[in-house]
């Protein structure tokens, strides 16, 4: 059977980091609020101008290193953000010209902080169907180039960061790769957690600058009783495809946006705290990139290691959720 097995990760960060003490000097919050209703203590912050290719493209090269592969051996490049360089043409194709990545297929998925999930998804749908046997999947975001610095509902959230794997065919009867694969989508809930500028039906404008519709508008208490259920679902879900049991379950790498979200979804589960990585206190919420950064710190520090299977679980703006399970 041709499975799609993990062959190297790596993740890119902006040099600046931004603390909760910071922030109380911009808007009207202060650490022990945001650290009791969110678990963040420091994000990273991309410089005004950056490119989120940038930060894929480094991400990316670190994981094609470690899986000893030359850009010019992928057959495809997949890139999840919301926070591209420009409108058009996709990241993904700058990521193709920095890595010098000539021979592969390179596009974008804009399935906000699920995009990494929908990327391994796609990804194993290839190599699984012989059409590609070498993959890069990248979640990349510069959040705060969409934050309102006026609102702390969402100002105290968000940072900036990539991550990156290759996943390679491998012939083997071994239950190894991406066991399972798992994503849904539901559009009547888009309203929730969106940007309603910059688009076809609200094009820039003075009167949208105005209105500050170019920022993340959120329905925070909304976003929260869907994203509990949607993580635990898809985690429940993921593992059946799997034909893993819950107790077989090495570590759970849930999507970093809360640490309330997080807590819900690890009480729903019944999964102790060393089964749990978190490194949301750290980072923020990175959206796409908050997956794959957590997937190579928690391989870097020895928390999943060869042999251990992890659960990835994610939802998203759109309302976008989904899960992967993988043998590493």
């Amino acid at each position: 059977m041709i499975r799609s097995v993990l062959a190297g990760t790596g993740r890119a960060l902006p040099e600046t980091i931004i603390s909760n003490y910071d922030l109380e000097k911009i808007v009207d919050t202060s650490d022990e609020w945001i650290v009791t209703r969110t678990g963040i203590r420091t994000r990273f912050v991309a410089k005004t101008g950056s490119a989120t290719s940038d930060l894929c493209a480094q991400a990316g090269k670190i994981a094609l290193e470690r899986a000893n592969l030359s850009a010019d051996e992928l057959d495809f490049i997949i890139v999840g953000t919301v926070t591209g360089d420009m409108k058009f043409p996709s990241t993904a194709v700058y990521v193709q010209s920095k890595l010098g990545a000539k021979k592969a297929t390179a596009f974008d998925i804009a399935a906000a902080c699920t995009g990494f999930i929908y990327g391994m998804d796609l990804a194993d749908s290839f190599i699984r169907t012989g059409k590609a046997t070498k993959v890069l999947v990248i979640g990349g975001e510069i959040l705060t180039s969409m934050l309102d610095w006026e609102d702390r509902a969402t100002a105290v959230l968000f940072g900036d960061g990539a991550g990156a794997a290759v996943f390679v065919a491998e012939e083997t009867e071994e239950k190894v790769g991406i066991l399972s694969t798992y994503s849904k989508s539901d559009g009547t809930l888009a309203h929730l957690l969106y940007c309603p500028g910059c688009g076809s039906i609200n094009p820039p404008s003075v009167q949208s600058i105005a209105r500050r519709d170019h920022y993340i508008k959120m329905s925070g208490n909304e976003v929260f009783k869907h994203a509990v259920r949607m993580m635990r679902d898809s985690a429940v879900i993921g593992l059946e495809r799997a034909g893993i049991t819950m107790e077989e379950l090495d570590l759970l790498i849930p999507h970093q946006a809360n640490i309330r979200i997080i807590e819900a979804t690890q009480e729903r589960l019944k999964l102790p705290n060393e089964k749990v990585y978190v490194n949301l206190d750290r980072y923020g919420n990175t959206s796409a990139a908050s997956i794959p950064i957590a997937l190579d710190e928690a391989i870097e520090l020895g928390k999943l290691k060869k042999g251990m299977t992890a659960l990835f679980v994610a939802f998203g703006g759109g309302f976008t959720w989904g899960s992967a399970c993988l043998r590493y």
